[in-house]
């Protein structure tokens, strides 16, 4: 019993250190601010303006002049492969090309904008680059509270979250170029508002630019019905009279800033993340960015199962390289850049550069998602995709927890009552588990009366009084640490279950009954933690009885500690451990009734 006690310490130590952890992480995220001078401006010191003159590559730090050396080969063997067309034909590459490019490529000047609505998006494309400037998910509203739709991209500085996807017009592989192409203007019909149609399932719309030597480019963006993720086309005629040159790039840029749908004790990841056939899946956390001050870049080759995506608590934005277009030595770049107040962090992907001769045409193809995490259609989407919600290491067992949460879903049509009959279901697969904790317990509390004489018989030699102790488990074929391995069979069930309960967007504003309209949120009135803390208090009345004052007095507190730190936890998570603590209780009751034979337990 002394070991099981001892656990539950350690336990309550280590929950302890992780809330304190988020909580110092929580903290980084909010307190990003720049030094104000009095012109308003933020102050950068000479140190911080150096930083952006360095690039980071992997461990190593190369100079300027070592990128444009590296940029320079990467150039020669690419022209080596386009040695069919005269010199005359090629464009010069740039010269003095600065190896990092500074916050002044993020576009905050516009051409006029063009808004797409459909049944899940409202979406702004401005005419500047053909690119997506503002998006609102339609059937996800800020709060229960504000009914608005939820603004996940928008071209603020204060929340910038933008993406940019075309051409780089250089047959070199440096990711820094400068992309004049990036600011072209577009044009489209007069039209500036599209709607989705009743009885039709897409809508399309074009946005043309054409060079002053007369090559075209047309980009397709195609929405669809009940859908999240769009279609970006690109399709390249080259009507001049010389070859042309061009490097398709996918980027998402956005700032750090709070995320609303996270709490100081439950914070979640914001970060980038990427996914290639080589590495798998693998986030990119935005203070690893920072802390370098300076460009940080991952290159990749790979030839399918390419992505990249920005995360937040819930949704993600994502290009998609398709199985078709994607082709040998596509780069994954991930790079940070200042402007004037923020850091702002993207994540690029760039293709292969191309080549099309006078009279020809290609066609290039990506899809961009941006909206919630459903597990269901992105990982139908792209492989890996559906590792955005981020279940860890436990997340084969979370996944198999999500799927029965749906069906029960489907079948009631309440996520409250689906999180009743899941926490039902996991406590009856571990039910003979926890008969056999509870038997144990409570030939504990029985013979917990001749450990009380035990102890008095021999005061403080306490050599002599553990190995009395010993002698009795033995006698009374009672195991000590019975009751403790096999609840710790079970953790890894639960923290499983707490990860989907804490990731799925499916519970996000979700209802329950009364007061609790929002399962993703604490609940308002502090009923349900209360509630919790007082079936800990009853289970604690349930366990044998600690003979150390200090840790009676610590089993005492837990319940009141637990309740204040479940006052800030979603409601459902709340839910699910109140109604899990309720059936232990009863559980419990019943065997250390048959047990023991005491008629009042909770005395």
């Amino acid at each position: 019993m002394e070991n099981q006690r001892l656990f539950l310490i350690i336990g309550i130590a280590i929950i302890g250190i992780m809330l304190f952890k988020n909580w110092g992480d929580f903290q980084a995220q909010t307190d990003k601010k720049p030094n104000i001078e009095k012109s308003g401006r933020p102050s950068i010191s000479k140190e911080s303006s150096n930083d952006n003159k360095k690039v980071v590559d992997g461990n190593n730090n190369d100079s300027v002049a070592d990128v444009k050396k590296s940029s320079a080969t990467d150039s020669k063997k690419i022209s080596n492969d386009v040695s069919k067309a005269s010199p005359t034909d090629r464009p010069s590459l740039t010269k003095n090309r600065p190896a990092v490019r500074s916050g002044a490529f993020i576009k905050s000047e516009s051409k006029g904008r063009i808004k797409i609505t459909t049944d899940v998006f409202s979406i702004e494309i401005d005419k500047l680059g053909a690119d997506i400037r503002q998006v609102d998910l339609l059937k996800y509203s800020v709060s229960k509270n504000d009914k608005s739709p939820f603004r996940i991209m928008l071209d603020k500085s204060s929340r910038y979250y933008v993406t940019e996807s075309g051409f780089d017009m250089d047959k070199g592989l440096d990711f820094m170029a400068p992309a004049t192409f990036r600011k072209s203007t577009y044009t489209t019909t007069t039209q500036n508002n599209y709607q989705l149609e009743n009885g039709k399932n897409s809508v399309s719309v074009d946005f043309v630019w054409t060079s002053s030597n007369g090559v075209k480019v047309v980009k397709t963006f195609t929405f669809f019905r009940g859908r999240y993720d769009i279609n970006v086309k690109y399709k390249v005629i080259n009507h001049s009279k010389k070859v042309w040159f061009g490097a398709m790039f996918q980027q998402i840029t956005r700032a750090q800033y709070a995320d609303s749908g996270q709490s100081m004790f439950l914070p979640t990841y914001m970060g980038g993340a990427i996914h290639t056939k080589e590495e798998g899946y693998e986030k990119f956390d935005f203070s690893e960015i920072k802390e370098n001050d300076m460009l940080t870049r991952k290159d990749l080759e790979s030839t399918e199962e390419a992505w990249v995506a920005m995360l937040q608590h819930y949704f993600v934005g994502a290009w998609i390289l398709s199985k078709e277009d994607l082709k040998k030595h596509t780069k994954v770049r991930v790079f940070s850049s200042y402007d004037a107040t923020r850091v702002f962090y993207s994540l690029v992907m760039r293709w292969t550069p191309k080549e099309i001769k006078p009279g020809n045409e290609q066609e290039f193809s990506a899809r961009f998602y941006v909206g919630p995490k459903d597990q269901v259609k992105m990982g139908e989407l792209a492989k890996g995709l559906d590792l955005t919600v981020d279940y860890g290491i436990l997340s084969i067992i979370s996944k198999l927890l999500f799927w029965l949460l749906t069906m029960f879903h489907s079948v009631i049509g309440n996520w409250g009552f689906a999180i009743i009959l899941l926490t039902i279901l996991v406590k009856g697969i571990f039910f003979k588990l926890s008969a056999t904790s509870y038997r144990s317990m409570a030939k504990m509390r029985k013979l917990n009366p001749r450990m009380k004489q035990l102890k008095e018989r021999h005061g403080d030699n306490r050599q002599a009084y553990s190995m009395a102790i010993q002698e009795m488990f033995k006698k009374e074929k009672v195991n000590p640490l019975g009751g403790c391995l096999p609840i710790l069979v079970q953790i890894p069930v639960f923290i499983a279950l707490y990860w989907v309960l804490l990731e799925s967007v499916e519970l996000r504003q979700a209802p329950f009954i009364f007061w609790i309209q929002d399962l993703s949120t604490k609940d308002p009135f502090f009923i349900l933690p209360i509630l919790m803390g007082v079936t800990m208090f009853l289970q604690h009345k349930l366990n044998p009885p600690q003979l150390d004052p200090m840790q009676q007095k610590i089993m005492m507190a837990l319940p009141i500690v637990f309740t204040v730190f479940f006052m800030f936890f979603s409601s459902g998570l709340v839910l699910y451990w109140l109604v899990n603590n309720i059936l232990s209780i009863s559980q419990q009751w019943y065997i250390t009734k048959q047990t023991t034979g005491e008629e009042n337990l909770f005395s």
